[in-house]
């Protein structure tokens, strides 16, 4: 059994130790922070402080309070006619707007939050069911079948990356739009699973078979066993699977940088930001309140499901 120290220094050096941890931490992105809201004059100021609060990078990639620019006057006098509908005016002014300087970044957005929660869902029903199979039903070869999904990740990404673009390209779905998003999306589910699999089966298996001998025998089949029983019991685990399997899509840039690269229209937010960085309009402040946006969705999420994450991380490590 370990002792804890109970003497005034220990508690005060460990207190310390665990400070300066979080600090080290969080100081990337208290900095990145500051930045964004910082003035191009204040960008040499060392402070974490700005001088002045700086909003329009967020109300640009935000699409708050932008404008339409150098709009004739027959377009505004048009634009007065009661006959048309408001849907009409937008499109009419969104021919006028000024947009060759201006990063889509909600386009962007709504592609990746689109693929992320997609892929996460996904595979999270899949990985449902093949841990269900490992930690309940013996077949022959469930072990090595078990132990041959980890397999996946003895080789980097970079090594299967131009085999696996090559099936998509001879496969067809290389080719178009949809085809492509269902590849990538195969992809993240392929990475996520793995681990999804280890993690859910070693949970179920800390689910008593009684309750599930209760339900089989008041007449519950084995779909139903796993929707009304286990998927209950096991919402922490489950909380931990998607968002580990949303974190792996929404911060993947090897395989998207290829997939996505003849589709701009279907960019995902790493890659967006690479191509900002790299643009003409490579602004810090821009950049960086991008960069704050991009995080935001994974803290919100991790703030969400605190409890149920915990749980799920711990849950099935010891038996007893």
């Amino acid at each position: 059994m370990v002792k804890r120290k109970k003497t005034i220094p220990g508690r005060i050096g460990f207190t310390l130790l665990i400070l300066a941890i979080v600090l080290f931490t969080i100081f990337p992105f208290v900095q990145m922070l500051s930045l964004s809201l910082k003035y191009q004059f204040d960008w040499g100021n060392p402070s974490l402080i700005p001088r002045k609060i700086n909003l329009e990078a967020y109300k640009e990639l935000l699409n708050i309070g932008q404008q339409a620019k150098d709009v004739p006057e027959t377009i505004k006098r048009l634009l007065e006619n009661p006959n048309l509908d408001e849907q009409q005016k937008k499109q009419i002014l969104a021919k006028y707007k000024d947009t060759g300087d201006v990063f889509p970044f909600l386009k962007y957005f709504k592609n990746s939050i689109l693929l992320s929660l997609s892929a996460a869902f996904l595979s999270l029903i899949i990985a449902v069911l093949g841990a269900y199979s490992f930690s309940r039903v013996r077949y022959r070869g469930r072990g090595y079948i078990q132990r041959g999904v980890l397999f996946t990740y003895m080789f980097g990404g970079i090594l299967i990356l131009i085999p696996m673009y090559q099936m998509a390209v001879k496969s067809g779905l290389a080719s178009t739009q949809t085809g492509t998003f269902i590849s990538i999306l195969i992809i993240y589910m392929v990475q996520t699973l793995p681990v999804s699999l280890y993690m859910l089966g070693n949970y179920f298996r800390t689910i008593p078979f009684s309750i599930e001998e209760a339900a089989i025998i008041d007449g519950c089949t084995r779909m139903g066993t796993i929707w009304r029983i286990i998927v209950p019991l096991s919402l922490p685990a489950l909380a931990t699977v998607f968002i580990y399997a949303f974190m792996i899509a929404w911060n993947e840039y090897l395989f998207a940088s290829v997939f996505l690269k003849s589709y701009k229209e279907l960019y995902t937010l790493p890659l967006g930001l690479k191509s900002l960085f790299v643009s003409k309009n490579a602004i810090w402040d821009r950049i960086m309140a991008a960069s704050v946006c991009t995080a935001v969705p994974v803290v919100v999420m991790f703030m969400l499901v605190q409890k149920n994450l915990v749980g799920g991380l711990t849950s099935g490590g010891v038996k007893e």
